[in-house]
């Protein structure tokens, strides 16, 4: 499950981003020795934008794989002392879809952060226009975001022709340890005419290839009329998600209606540990829950909600996070709020359509 060789522009020269920042300083690629100050430079811009910072070196360390790894590329502005205080990165997520990351450090008076801020605007363009020639696109989107009381940000994003496409909620929801008992068993129970149960596992213990194939096709068709919605193979979306430093196979449900002849995969639940927070206790965290349309109305999502806070109970955490869509006309929202998840914070997706040729 290897995706695609990396499309992106490994090299800078020619974009005269250099001649665009203060003297003496420089741009030019990361590796795992700049971690520490990676870190250090996105817990100062998520303590800015939502008053509190939660990345750690394993966050980072996805997004600077070695490049031509993947999918990704990742570049870095250094002042004249050598000090990294901005930095960009690049996601090459799904056909027409580019992932940005755009971090400026928020010590730097405002002149040098405006100059930072655009160089990695002008790489990000770039790289835009790169990969969505080796994707053989006429135009490629680049979707990045910002926290909602970030103003600095989003004058940034608007200034340099981004434009606001939706507000989300992130959402986090206690768990007690009774609620262990939601579910008869975590790993495969059945309710009125559907079984729930995680993916199944070959001899070599690796996932069923087949369950997997399952949960990627659920999803894909119960995505599909979503808000920007891109097509992600098979290949990508298990590569993607194998990255995460949270991923565990047995995070992985999958949903069958059973009152057919045979079991009908209708629906899934793609979760992940979150790590220890500041008082120890990871939690859990729903990264994906898809419901085909053929299946909604029967009781499935919260089968399947019952069935990760059971799970979560069950090994000792103490929250499930998740991400809802504020601005859907759906009223999706309304099952995780019946179910006693809250908004801890809000963020926004900016997007920006950039002409290949």
């Amino acid at each position: 499950m290897i995706p695609d060789a990396n499309r992106f522009r490994s090299d800078l020269d020619g974009l005269g981003l250099v001649r665009a920042l203060p003297g003496g300083w420089t741009i030019g690629g990361v590796d795992e020795s700049d971690l520490p100050r990676l870190t250090a430079l996105l817990r100062g811009h998520e303590s800015a934008g939502r008053g509190w910072a939660s990345a750690g070196p394993d966050t980072l360390r996805i997004e600077i794989a070695a490049p031509g790894s993947g999918t990704r590329q990742n570049v870095a502005v250094r002042d004249d002392d050598g000090l990294v205080v901005a930095w960009g990165s690049v996601h090459d997520r799904a056909e027409g879809r580019m992932l940005f990351v755009h971090v400026v450090g928020r010590t730097l008076p405002g002149a040098e952060a405006d100059l930072c801020s655009a160089a990695l605007f002008a790489w990000a363009e770039a790289q835009a226009r790169h990969v969505g020639a080796a994707r053989g696109l006429a135009v490629q989107q680049i979707d990045t975001g910002a926290f909602e009381d970030d103003e600095r940000q989003q004058a940034w994003l608007a200034g340099a022709g981004f434009r606001k496409v939706r507000t989300w909620w992130q959402m986090s929801r206690p768990v007690r340890s009774e609620e262990a008992t939601l579910v008869p068993d975590t790993t495969s129970w059945e309710g009125e005419g559907m079984r729930i149960r995680h993916v199944g596992r070959s001899a070599d213990g690796m996932p069923d290839e087949a369950d997997l194939r399952a949960v990627h096709d659920v999803l894909e068709g119960a995505f599909t009329d979503h808000f920007n919605s891109s097509e992600e193979t098979f290949e990508e979306f298990c590569a993607r998600l194998r990255e995460d430093p949270g991923h565990r196979w047995d995070h992985w449900w999958l949903a069958e209606l059973t009152d057919g002849p045979e079991p009908e995969p209708c629906a899934a639940l793609v979760g992940t540990e979150l790590a220890a927070a500041a008082h120890g206790v990871p939690g859990s965290y729903v990264d994906y829950i898809g419901v085909l349309a053929s299946a909604r109305g029967r009781g499935v999502a919260k089968g399947l909600l019952h069935t990760i806070i059971a799970d979560a109970a069950s090994r000792g955490r103490d929250r499930i996070g998740l991400e809802v869509d504020a601005d859907s006309p759906t009223g999706a929202e309304g099952i995780y709020v019946a179910m006693g998840w809250r908004t801890s914070y809000v963020t926004q997706s900016w997007h920006r359509d950039v002409p290949v040729a």
